[in-house]
């Protein structure tokens, strides 16, 4: 959900070993080969749907008026999240007065294309609208606008989505909670509430907690851990599992990805990566497309080992729209379609992981 800065990864594994990289050029021989070449025989949905997943790429509203690129992202990928549209300073900017315009044209775009849409996010601590953070709430008035909120939008978009990113990013880094106006005014149970409110709102749609910084084993995860299994154990509705996927070279990828994805398999519960790209110090070079060829290619196999990690989403699909370059300046590079919309070797690198797993 990028729009303001995050936190930098700390990633607790070694780099990839050379080796590896070299296969990511074989597999890749350059950044420039793709959409001008000869036309793949299948895409990166259709690869994915083989093992019974899907792939998509997130899309901000503005995004669809370059048609080059909404043309690709309606026919490579089967999936997509809107990046914006459906925040709560988009879907409710004056208190009780809902505006699902910016939802509803990614939904119809998406429903023209056969797409599937990923509902984010019900409830965030950024991009909140200015009555709502400049307002001094009681709990019971607060808990009352919430439930409104949640059922509003979830209601809207019944049918039309197939999973809500429900609660998005409410733990520190040290596995915390976030002092969000959530939590300072309702305390922690805020979140069960809203996953019972959603689940009320609509009975059939998959509802998942998100989070950055994630993926690899440590606090934060283990928190995550912890919540989902106290969940269940109060029957408190919760189908999923966000692993965000914003990583970087020079921190690392995270250690223990795979046995991750298990575990939280294990409580229950799907997991998807929700918002995959992988930044690198700019300028981008070849060995360093080729460690994030590498990267994208072992995030893939992580959960395509996985049987309940149920897709991946790149967050956005192309460097041309890409939110990293404002953020962190410096950096960028990080998805697998150049500002050209070329594949770079990341692209080559889920292609080959995806076509390994077969059906």
């Amino acid at each position: 959900m990028r729009t303001p800065a995050r936190r930098v990864r700390v990633g607790s594994a070694a780099l990839a070993a050379s080796a590896a990289l070299l296969l990511g050029l074989a597999a890749a021989p350059t950044a420039q080969a793709g959409t001008d070449g000869a036309k793949a025989t299948k895409t990166l949905h259709e690869l994915a749907r083989e093992s019974g997943r899907y792939f998509g790429a997130a899309v901000d509203n503005p995004e669809l008026a370059d048609t080059e690129f909404a043309d690709l992202l309606g026919t490579e990928f089967g999936q997509t999240t809107p990046g914006n549209g459906m925040k709560w300073y988009a879907t409710e900017p004056q208190r009780g007065v809902f505006d699902f315009t910016a939802g509803d044209e990614i939904v119809n775009y998406a429903r023209a294309n056969g797409l599937k849409v990923r509902g984010h996010t019900l409830l965030w601590h950024s991009q909140l609208p200015d009555w709502l953070t400049s307002g001094t709430w009681a709990a019971d008035e607060l808990r009352s606008i919430l439930k409104n909120h949640i059922t509003k939008v979830v209601k809207h978009y019944r049918g039309k989505v197939f999973a809500w990113d429900v609660a998005n990013e409410i733990m520190n880094e040290d596995g915390t909670y976030r002092e969000n106006i959530f939590y300072k005014t309702l305390g922690p149970g805020y979140i069960a509430d809203a996953l019972r409110w959603a689940r009320a709102a609509d009975p059939k749609v998959k509802l998942y907690l998100n989070d950055y910084n994630v993926e690899a084993l440590g606090p934060k995860s283990d928190a995550y851990y912890t919540l989902i299994k106290q969940l269940k154990k109060e029957r408190v509705p919760i189908d999923g599992f966000g692993l965000q996927g914003h990583l970087a070279l020079q921190y690392g990828f995270p250690g223990g990805l795979k046995e991750n994805l298990q575990r939280f398999a294990d409580l229950g519960v799907d997991v998807a990566i929700t918002e995959l790209d992988i930044r690198m110090i700019l300028p981008s070079d070849e060995t360093k497309l080729a460690e994030q060829a590498d990267w994208y290619g072992q995030v893939t196999d992580a959960c395509l080992a996985v049987r309940r990690c149920v897709g991946i989403t790149l967050w956005g699909y192309t460097d041309r729209h890409s939110w990293i370059p404002a953020v962190f300046p410096g950096e960028g590079a990080a998805l697998p379609w150049d500002e050209n919309l070329r594949h770079k070797p990341a692209y080559d690198a889920i292609r080959n992981a995806l076509t390994a797993a077969g059906p």
